[in-house]
């Protein structure tokens, strides 16, 4: 997986390059901002007049090398910066431009030009000065391409949070180039939705990296899985495991049939749908190649899974949230196996506490934010914590594993640190906001799990696959699609 950095770590990574001999500062800075003019120059090929703005600090440096970068390649080139260089590094940037400087800016010097926002980046640790925010806000005004360089000024590199004063940066960016690995506030909302195309730029800092980075628990985001893990290569059905859905009375199993049609379709071997005695007829008129049995009680349960060599079980889409259902819980909970906890089971969670007491390291909670912040009420109301923050400190909690769901999807386990899914930009997933879509994520969960997947690998596969096969069907998705479109996905997997 791709590890994503906080700031402290980036500047770690640099300080041990320069620290090192192998780069000094103000060389970095320059393979910065080359690498910034290159792709401004790649995408967009038609233009030929940028205004750079420049801060004070290692940013504005870059944005200094970049205005002679373009300027070298035939644009157009001024720069806008309020401020003196606050650093060595910058300073020294800032005296190599001879070219235009600005000394005021208005809207009729950002029309028809490129934008480069390179005020603060990653450094910024307040909200914007008002000279700033309203430069930003002149150029979006303005219609200009708007190229960030590290991160959206304005936008915490370790949160995604917005620091501005009015707590908007309007469209926020067309395009932001960072350096040698993506940061957390790229990932993250809201800042996540401002950052446009990201590109990631190598400036030689892989060695640097990966002695900072070996051993230290570092963010990651989800990646495609690889074919091999997921294809069948040889066994029979029970080789690769046997899922147990537990679903709600009468009129209450479309959920759990959603979450056990994604099961099969993950490759379960095989897949049963337990409900009450009453619904029975109702489920057996919607199921074939899912199995179905009555569950009218906790010894029933208990007897079933032994019997049915139960691998991995899902509770809550549809479960309810009666007497039944939390005997049934906490059944499951005592019988040790992998679980995956959803929707009702949450909420009962959350309401009793020795339900809560028995939760274990097998056990993956999947909830919303509303459901979050019912199970950990002080975590979700701490602002100053970032989403991974809160989700990992949720999983210590709890001692087990978390996947908050968003489209900014955070999983972590009791220790280290979290996966990132972000559909975003060219993984940008907006179909999924349609009902029973959590419940299919909850069933390809537990699915991988019963075939064997570590419960955090489980949960990272099944995000990635989830919005894969969302952004293959488009519009007019409903959540009977998403495990229709399951095989495709799998057929396309590397």
């Amino acid at each position: 997986m791709t590890e994503i950095l906080s700031s402290a770590q980036m500047r770690a990574i640099e300080a041990a390059c320069i620290d090192s001999g192998l780069a000094s500062g103000l060389e970095l800075m320059m393979r910065a901002g080359r690498a910034v003019a290159d792709e401004i120059c790649r995408r967009w090929p038609g233009r030929d007049r940028a205004i750079v703005l420049c801060g004070p600090g290692n940013n504005g440096g870059d944005g200094y090398v970049i205005a002679r970068a373009l300027a070298g390649q035939g644009w157009a080139v001024s720069v806008w910066a309020p401020q003196g260089a606050a650093t060595p590094d910058a300073a020294e940037a800032a005296a190599s431009w001879d070219g235009p400087l600005l000394t005021e800016l208005g809207s009729d010097d950002l029309r028809g030009v490129l934008v480069v926002d390179a005020l603060f980046g990653t450094g910024l640790t307040r909200p914007l000065d008002a000279c700033f925010q309203h430069a930003m806000t002149l150029a979006q005004d303005a219609g200009a391409p708007l190229v960030a360089v590290d991160i959206l000024s304005g936008v915490c590199a370790d949160t995604g949070q917005i620091r501005a004063e009015d707590g908007g940066l309007g469209r926020g960016a067309d395009l932001t180039v960072t350096f040698q690995a993506p940061k957390l506030g790229h990932m993250l909302l809201p800042g996540a939705a401002m950052s446009g195309a990201l590109h990631v730029a190598d400036i030689g800092l892989g060695s640097a990296m990966s002695k900072i980075c070996a051993g230290a628990s570092l963010a990651r985001a989800a990646q495609a899985p690889l074919a091999a893990r997921l294809h069948k290569h040889t066994g029979h059905k029970y080789t690769h495991g046997h899922v147990l859905v537990l679903a709600g009375g009468v009129g209450r199993g479309g959920a759990a049939r959603l979450a056990a049609r994604a099961a099969l379709r993950i490759g379960a071997g095989l897949v049963t749908v337990g409900c009450p005695p009453s619904a029975l007829i109702e489920n057996a008129a919607r199921l074939d190649a899912i199995m179905l049995r009555a569950v009218p009680d906790a010894a029933a349960l208990c007897q079933l899974v032994d019997s049915l060599r139960i691998t991995a079980l899902c509770l809550g889409p549809g479960f309810g949230i009666s007497a039944r259902e939390v005997t049934l819980l906490e059944s499951a909970l005592r019988l040790g196996c992998p679980l995956v906890l959803d929707a009702d089971a949450l909420t009962l969670i959350a309401q009793t506490p020795n339900l809560r007491n028995l939760v274990h390291r097998k056990c993956m909670l999947t909830p919303h934010d509303g459901e979050f912040a019912r199970l950990w009420p002080n975590i979700a109301a701490d602002v100053a914590l970032s989403k991974c923050d809160r989700v990992v400190r949720a999983a210590a909690e709890i001692g087990a594993g978390v996947l908050l769901k968003g489209v900014d999807t955070v999983i972590a386990q009791p220790q280290g640190w979290p996966i990132v899914h972000a559909a975003l930009r060219e993984r940008a997933a907006p179909e999924l906001a349609t009902a029973g879509t959590g419940d299919v994520l909850a069933g390809l969960i537990v699915g991988l799990i019963a075939r064997g997947f570590p419960v955090a690998e489980a949960a990272a596969d099944a995000a990635w696959l989830h919005v894969e096969a969302a952004r293959g069907f488009g519009a007019g998705l409903i959540a009977e699609d998403l495990p229709e479109a399951m095989p495709r996905v799998l057929r396309g997997l590397c």
